[in-house]
Parts: structure tokens; sequence; C-alpha cells
């Protein structure tokens, strides 16, 4: 009797310890007069940390108070420090929303999983919404606000607990974030971008451990598809195993409002998903004339191949969801006029006013911590620890060790960006100083796994809420707790694979990405 007190106790502080945690946007703007106030007091501090080639670099810790570096803090706050950090990183993520924006906005995305879902036994629907959730991260919000809704309708229109099908998508669009077949989607261009400037802003070599230079957006590539195909099964596994067993023997209830023809295909859509496959086409006919003629590899004056399709596979992506998403939206009459395909560009727009905010503070903050020397100096110490109590030696249980620390930091901060800017400038650098095998590839692998797999169980992920209130239409009265212990298998079991997975990779040495 007393182990559901036991269990809403723990959930109640974990909702309370959460609340009292401020928004990432109000920990930057405290964190960056507070490093400002540290460099006061560590101004002209010198140290010394080991290079990538084996020498010694001194570093010594700028005073931001003085004049000229108060100058340069005022200077580049608005372009340098926000608009061109990481060479402009920040347009690269706003393009990727613009083009995610059309397809997503279109309708496409809905009307795939509607069609797809209406012709697969009942037996394979548990696999078929883990790979379907886990492959709507490419359209942002779609997976949360489209395919759960209609994993519950499904399942209520074959008779079965909706439940059932809403945790195995919830699951798959939400464990399973970090997994996707497709290269270079908004997750992979803000980990690996900024992974990128985590490591060069302290010499850190942006290269896999043979050397190999990393491409920013695919450099975790072959980890993610393995891992969609992993999660895919495993999640249909959990679901068979434990969730189906015990939501079929719970009541739950059909509400008037709910409309079980929604999950059918109209004409409109049917008409859209064969214009989009002439949208495929097209898209690819785009692409390739792009990748055979001006993105062309060539060899320069120097001898040194250069790959441009490579370089820019963000921009032949977005070119993709843009050409498929406008042939749907106009066959399926969402898009009339040119506008309307703008018009779905600003809506997309309208959710990153966050994103903007969030990286003025940050990019701002990473910025000072570059230039004063201050970033160097906490790697240099962080890494200084891990050596002392002799993990060196031992770069699995490095690997364990941070997706453990990130798993439990992602129960009570929530958002992926938000949780990478305040780590990854920290660990990449620093567990490369304690262990060079620990390349920024395999650091932010070990970040997009622990950050992953709990986001189903924490208040803090941002769609909890709302998936909570789209399981009440089913079950009134539900509470966190019970969409908690519902999900928990789930995070528990994905946990422990994906890292089993990702240390399979390590010691095998397979390339993560290209």
């Amino acid at each position: 009797m007393n182990e559901p007190a036991r269990n809403g106790s723990f959930v109640s502080a974990v909702e309370r310890i959460g609340r009292k945690i401020p928004d990432p946007v109000i920990i930057f703007m405290f964190f960056l007069p507070v490093a400002w106030l540290i460099t006061v007091f560590l101004g002209g501090h010198t140290f010394e940390t080991t290079g990538a080639d084996g020498e010694a670099i001194e570093y010594s810790i700028n005073p931001m108070h003085h004049a000229e570096h108060m100058r340069w803090l005022f200077d580049n706050a608005l372009v340098e420090n926000w608009l061109a950090f990481g060479n402009g990183v920040l347009g690269v993520i706003l393009v990727v929303m613009l083009a995610v924006g059309v397809a997503e906005r279109s309708g496409l995305f809905g009307a795939i999983i509607k069609s797809i879902a209406r012709w697969i036994p009942q037996a394979w629907l548990p696999l078929l919404l883990m790979f379907l959730g886990i492959m709507s991260s490419i359209a942002t919000d779609a997976g949360y606000l489209v395919l759960i809704p209609l994993a519950g309708l499904l399942y209520a229109g074959l008779g079965k607990n909706p439940l059932i099908g809403m945790a195995a998508a919830f699951a798959g669009v939400s464990a399973g974030f970090s997994a996707n077949l497709v290269p270079s989607g908004p997750v992979d261009v803000i980990v690996g971008m900024n992974a990128q400037v985590f490591a060069e802003s302290q010499g850190i070599p942006f290269t896999r451990a043979d050397g190999t230079p990393l491409n920013a957006a695919t450099m975790n590539y072959w980890f993610i598809l393995t891992s969609t195909f992993v999660l895919s099964v495993t999640g249909a596994w959990v679901t068979k195993r434990f969730v189906q067993p015990k939501l079929e023997r719970e009541p739950f209830e059909i509400p008037d409002e709910v409309n079980l023809s929604e999950f059918e295909v109209s004409a409109e859509e049917r008409r859209g998903l064969r214009s989009a496959g002439l949208g495929v086409l097209a898209a690819g006919l785009i692409i390739a004339v792009l990748v055979i003629w001006p993105l062309a590899p060539y060899v320069d004056d120097e001898g040194v191949r250069h790959s441009p399709a490579q370089n820019n596979i963000i921009f032949l992506i977005s070119i993709f969801f843009v050409v498929t998403g406008v042939f749907f939206g106009v066959a399926a009459g969402k898009f009339r006029k040119v506008w309307d395909v703008a018009d779905a560009m600003v809506g997309q727009m309208n959710t990153m006013g966050y994103i903007l905010v969030l990286t003025f503070f940050c990019y701002n903050f990473l910025g000072l911590l570059s230039y004063s020397g201050l970033g160097a100096y906490i790697t240099y110490l962080g890494a200084e620890t891990l050596m002392a109590i002799g993990l060196q030696q031992f770069p699995i249980l490095l690997i364990i060790g941070f997706v453990i620390t990130t798993a439990i930091i992602n129960l009570i901060v929530g958002g992926l960006t938000s949780k990478w800017m305040l780590l990854g400038p920290i660990f990449v650098p620093m567990l490369y100083f304690v262990n060079p095998a620990m390349t920024p590839d395999l650091v932010a692998a070990a970040y997009r796994v622990a950050d992953s797999a709990t986001n189903i169980v924490t208040p803090m992920m941002t769609y909890a809420g709302v998936i909570l209130a789209f399981m009440r239409k089913y079950r009134p009265g539900l509470g966190f707790g019970d969409m908690l212990l519902i999900m928990l298998p789930y995070s528990i079991v994905f946990l422990c694979i994906w890292t089993v997975l990702l240390v399979t990779f390590f010691v095998l040495g397979i390339p993560l990405g290209f």
C-alpha cells in the first residue's frame, strides 16, 4: 500500500527540484557577469597544458575589467560573439529549420505517418511506431504534436488501450531523439557544429582518433544510423514485454470529441503524397546536378582534394525538404500561392525565438570564456582532477561516467541545446586532455545517448505536459507519476543498450560517422 506513496513522493521531489532550476537563459545571464568577475580576481594567472602535438602551451587569464578587454566585450557582443559565433553556426541552424518548416507545415509528415500505419499488421505496430518516432526528429515538433496523438487514435480504432501506442510513439520521438537515418538534421547541426566550436576554441583537433578530419554535421552518422535500427527493435521489445501487458489490464475511455476517422488519409493528402513522390525525384535531380557540376570534387593548385558537396550537405538536405514539401503542399491545397510557402517558414521561425535569446547570452558567455582564457583554465582543472584519480587509463569508464552525469542532469535541466551549451564547452576539451581517445565526435555521441534516453522520465522535458494532456483524453486523472512509471522501462533499457552500442563502436574502432 505504501509503494504508490513512495513513487508519488519521488516524483513530487523531482518536480520540486526541477521547478527551482532557472531557465537556461537565466543561467547564462547569470554566468556571464560571474565569469567576468572571476577574471578580475584571476587576471594574470598563467598555467600550461599539452597541445595536440605534445608541446606545452602556456595560457594567461585576461583581466576583463581592464579597458582594452572591456572594449573587446562590447565591440564583439552582437556580431562576432553571437551572429558569427563558430563561423555562423546560428545561421546554419536557422536555414535547416526553415527547410524543415516547409515540409512539416505542408502536412507531409502527418500524411506519411497515417498512410504507412494503415497497412501494417498489428503485431508490427510497436516496431513501426518506434521507427516513425525516431525518424520524426527531422521534423522537430511533428513527432510530439502529430505522431503521438495519431498513435493513440490508431490503437483506439483497433479497440486497444490508446496509451500503448502513445507510449511507444513517445519513446521513439523523445528517447530516440538523437537517432535517425537522415544525415545533417537539426540535432546533427546543433550538436556537431557547436562541438567543433568547443574543440577549436581550446586547440583541440577536430578529428577522429586516427587524425581523419571530422565533418560537423555527419561526424556521428554511422552511429545514429545503427542506433535507429537497434532502438526500434529494443523499443518494440520493451513495449511487448513490459508496457503492453500492463496497460492491457487497465481501463480506458474514448471521449466524444475524439473522431477515429481523423486517422484516415484524406483525398487531398493522397493527392499530396502522389505529388510528393514527384517532388522526391525533382529534389534528387536538383541535388544530382549540383553534386555533379558546381559542387563536384576538385584538386586545388597545392594538390589538396576538396569535396564541396560534403561540405554543403546541410544545404543539400534543406533543398530536399523544401522541394518535397512544396510539391505536397501545392497538391494537397495547403500551398495556394508563394506566400503560403513563405508563411510556413515564418511560422517555423516563430518557434525559434527562444533559441535566439538563448544563443545571445550563451555565445557571449562562451566568447568571454575563450577570449579571457577562463574556459581553458576550467578545462585544465577538470582534466587534472580526472588524471589525479587515474581515469586517463580507462577511457570506457570516462564514456560511461559522462553518460551517467548527463543523464542525471537531464532529469532537472531540460533542452538538448541548452545542456550541450553548458556541458560541451567543458567536457569536449577536458575529456580529450585526459585521454586523446576521447575525441569530439565520441563525446558528442555520448551526450546524445544520455540526453535522449532520459527525456521521457523528466518533468523538465518541454513536451512532458503536452503528452500527459494527450494521454488524459483516454485516461482522465492520469498523473505525471503514472506516465513516468509507464515510460521508465524504455528509459532504463535504452540507456543501457545505447551505451553498450557506443562502447562497442569505440572498442572495435568503428568510425562514428564520416
